[in-house]
């Protein structure tokens, strides 16, 4: 084992370990946190995890919050494991946004902040800035939680307020906010239309996007993460007799 080099530890035995045994890790020397920490493990790391025997389902409840293992042979859950939130919260307070590989884009509904969450290794950041960036509010705001072609996690932000529509993407690199132009039609802004959570698919976010009466618009709005343009089609709906 000692004569393993440092790069074949981290990138071919490390990168199938659990997420809580990568995070002790980390504490081993500062080399092992450094390549612990790149882009480059996190994507592979993410990539050997995705198997079925390791498929969990977070629930959350007024009181507490548990994670269980998904029995994929007879689609059941194994036993619970507690998870203990590692910010402050209030009863029935987290809700859950977005997620993917395992994080989190969660809101604590009593301040409407947001947070990215990991609830496996218990890491958290606070999205919220003092300029009024990283605060969700129900029902008139959207989020999703993608990562770019540099392997940058990012959250988009659609933001409608009283006399202010705007779209705003956080990245986790550059821990910061940042504009982006909404190119497409200005009404999808405006809160006559309700907004789906985003799901990311094949360098793509998807919004499902409806106005508020029967017999309205319904679109999916799309968002290349890496172009950071907008585009829309309209809904076609299939039944079959």
């Amino acid at each position: 084992m000692a004569d393993l080099p440092t790069h074949t530890i981290v990138f071919e035995i490390l990168t199938r370990l659990p997420a809580k045994d990568v995070g002790r890790s980390k504490s081993v020397c500062k080399q092992w946190y450094a390549l612990l920490s790149t882009q480059d493990f996190v994507k592979i790391h993410c990539s050997r995890s995705v198997v079925s025997s390791n498929q969990r389902v977070l629930l959350i409840d007024d009181l507490t919050c548990s994670v269980r293992p998904i029995i994929s042979n007879n689609n059941d859950y194994g036993p619970s494991s507690i998870v203990t939130f590692p910010f402050h919260h209030q009863n029935n307070d987290v809700s859950i946004l977005s997620h993917l590989n395992g994080l989190l884009c969660v809101c604590l509904n009593h301040t409407y902040e947001l947070l990215l969450w990991n609830p496996t290794t218990t890491a958290f950041k606070r999205l919220s800035t003092p300029d009024s960036h990283g605060f969700y509010i129900n029902n008139l705001d959207a989020i999703g939680l993608y990562v770019d072609a540099d392997d940058d996690y990012k959250v988009l932000h659609i933001k409608r307020r009283s006399g202010v529509l705007g779209v705003y993407v956080y990245s986790r690199e550059v821990d910061s906010w940042r504009n982006i132009p909404f190119i497409t039609r200005q009404e999808y802004l405006s809160p006559h239309f309700n907004w789906s959570a985003g799901t990311f698919c094949g360098g793509t976010l998807y919004f499902t996007v409806c106005e508020c009466w029967i017999g309205g618009t319904n679109v999916v709005i799309c968002f290349d993460v890496n172009s950071e343009q907008f585009d829309a089609c309209q809904c076609v709906y299939v039944f079959n007799k």
